[in-house]
């Protein structure tokens, strides 16, 4: 479905909260062994990225994290802050844009297309810089759930139309 968009290698970059908060709109959750076989299927996969906060108390999040690993994805992690806010309940953060960003933009001459599994607005400027460098840019997301600005920058695929590839 998605192998008529792409061109040469291929990277993908997941921003786990991002997908967190989309697989809960959708009620269903993606399996990403078949996440994996699928893309590769699809394209000549370089890397799969996976970022996300964790908090190294939580055995269950440090486990998938290593299953991850070990079937093949690049994992960045950050720890969890837990900050009180104003109204003094706490929450946590934990954002890695920058660190997909980063590796985006060190790893660009090792692939020809980028799957961007985020719907964040604040890649828009990755996406117009790789763009720029003859990147072809697909972000994966779903509907109210994708900025407008990578609506604008990047072929919008969404994720519920891959349910029967990607699903638990």
């Amino acid at each position: 479905m998605i192998a008529k968009y792409i061109k040469g290698k291929t990277a993908v970059f997941i921003d786990a909260s991002n997908i967190y908060f989309s697989q809960k709109k959708l009620n269903w959750f993606v399996d990403f062994i078949k996440l994996k076989d699928y893309l590769k299927s699809e394209a000549e996969v370089y890397k799969i990225f996976f970022y996300t906060a964790y908090d190294p108390t939580h055995l269950k999040q440090k486990k998938f994290l290593d299953f991850l690993e070990m079937i093949g994805y690049c994992i960045r992690i950050k720890k969890v802050k837990f900050i009180k806010g104003t109204d003094g309940h706490c929450f946590h953060k934990g954002n890695l844009d920058v660190e997909l960003t980063i590796d985006a933009v060190d790893f660009k001459d090792y692939y020809e297309t980028m799957l961007l599994f985020s719907g964040d607005s604040d890649f828009e400027s990755l996406i117009k810089y790789l763009k720029s460098k003859g990147k072809r840019c697909l972000v994966f997301s779903i509907k109210n759930h994708v900025s407008v600005e990578l609506l604008k920058q990047a072929k919008f695929i969404d994720i519920k139309k891959l349910k029967q590839y990607i699903s638990k």
